[in-house]
């Protein structure tokens, strides 16, 4: 939008080209996405007190959990608020792909926000049939698999990118394709969903990947830096950087709040959207195997889930003492904050070693 305005008042005053570099947006998409966050911030958290929108927890849990109860959730609107006003305020809005990412992330945030609410203000504890949320999931995957399929200029955007081999990717045809994006997408989401059960655990990975990510939306959609780092070159993809810098001002103006002890929680309204962002941005920018490295805990979380579910139904016996992990370890002694800061230093590393495949090659 604002975009728009600078080309043309550009016209009058020349001083206004400025707001064409992407990095500049990117900037102020931050810090956008920082002021409304906390702007509203505040209001959000009162109006969900005041509509007694207060989280449960679970009886088997961490003893220490039991003061959480009550504390306002489907705090997460207040992420999808703060990205959808900065996208639009800086972003190229002749831009399919940003259209696409607020669409999916907007889909999948409703997803959230009808389980949350039947949940939370229904008190109905099965929330949003499960059969139904994943086939809202499902079609959300499956329209943005579609869309992207067909957005598609070159063979390279609808190959699999093999990270730290030079110039190797494999062939996925359109079944492939739609098949890689619709699980990167919706297991993406899921993943970030089952993450966020401590203060402030989600959010920060959430923003690490982010700002990686944007790293490699910018190398992508410039011609000359993809040629020299052998990467595809998506064309107009760098505009996903606004969109995922918006993440990063958004997830820390939540952090705000949702820090130690918190006073929101995100709800499933905030994390099925954020994951789902984040896996079409990695869709688009052909980086769905480094968004799996970075993610690494949003990975661990999601298979140690799987794994006390399976060997619980075999065998009868758990593997942990709780899924997923990050109660594991909370029920082992480990103070809370000792868990997200460990798990925040994990993510960090993997970050690192995702942003590294763009020079080992």
């Amino acid at each position: 939008m604002l975009l728009w305005l600078a080309e043309h008042l550009a016209h009058l005053y020349s001083g206004f080209q400025v707001v064409h570099y992407l990095t500049l947006r990117a900037i102020l998409s931050v810090l956008t996405a920082l002021f409304i966050a906390l702007w509203i911030g505040p209001m959000m958290i009162e109006k969900l007190r005041q509509m007694k929108i207060g989280q449960a927890v679970r009886s088997d849990g961490p003893g220490t959990h039991l003061v959480k109860s009550g504390t306002p959730t489907m705090g997460g609107a207040l992420i999808i608020v703060a990205i959808t006003a900065s996208t639009l305020l800086w972003g190229d809005l002749r831009s399919s792909y940003v259209w696409l990412a607020l669409a999916v992330m907007l889909l999948f945030g409703a997803v959230g926000w009808v389980d949350d609410y039947r949940k939370v203000v229904e008190r109905n504890p099965r929330g949003l049939p499960g059969r139904w949320k994943y086939f809202w999931q499902s079609l959300g995957g499956l329209i943005a698999a579609l869309a992207l399929y067909a957005l598609a200029k070159t063979p390279a955007e609808t190959e699999l990118l093999i990270p730290m081999l030079r110039q190797v990717s494999l062939p996925l045809g359109m079944g492939g394709f739609l098949l890689l994006t619709y699980f990167v997408i919706v297991g993406s989401s899921n993943a970030v969903n089952l993450t966020d059960g401590l203060d402030g655990l989600a959010i920060v990975p959430t923003v690490m990947v982010a700002a990686a990510l944007a790293v490699f939306a910018y190398l992508s959609g410039n011609v000359r830096f993809a040629l020299y780092l052998h990467i595809p070159y998506v064309a107009g993809g760098g505009e996903l950087v606004v969109v995922l810098a918006s993440i990063i001002g958004a997830g820390l103006g939540f952090l705000w709040f949702n820090a130690h002890p918190a006073q929101v929680f995100m709800g499933d309204v905030g994390a099925l959207a954020l994951g789902a962002l984040l896996g079409v941005c990695a869709v688009i920018v052909r980086q769905e195997i480094v968004l799996f490295i970075m993610g690494g805990i949003f990975v661990l979380e999601t298979v140690s889930v799987m794994l006390q579910v399976a060997s619980f139904k075999l065998t009868g016996r758990r593997i942990f003492r709780m899924a997923p992990i990050h109660h594991h370890f909370e029920l082992k002694g480990w103070p809370e904050t000792k868990v997200v800061v460990r798990f925040w230093i994990i993510s960090l590393v993997l970050v690192l070693l995702g942003l590294s495949t763009l020079k080992i090659r």
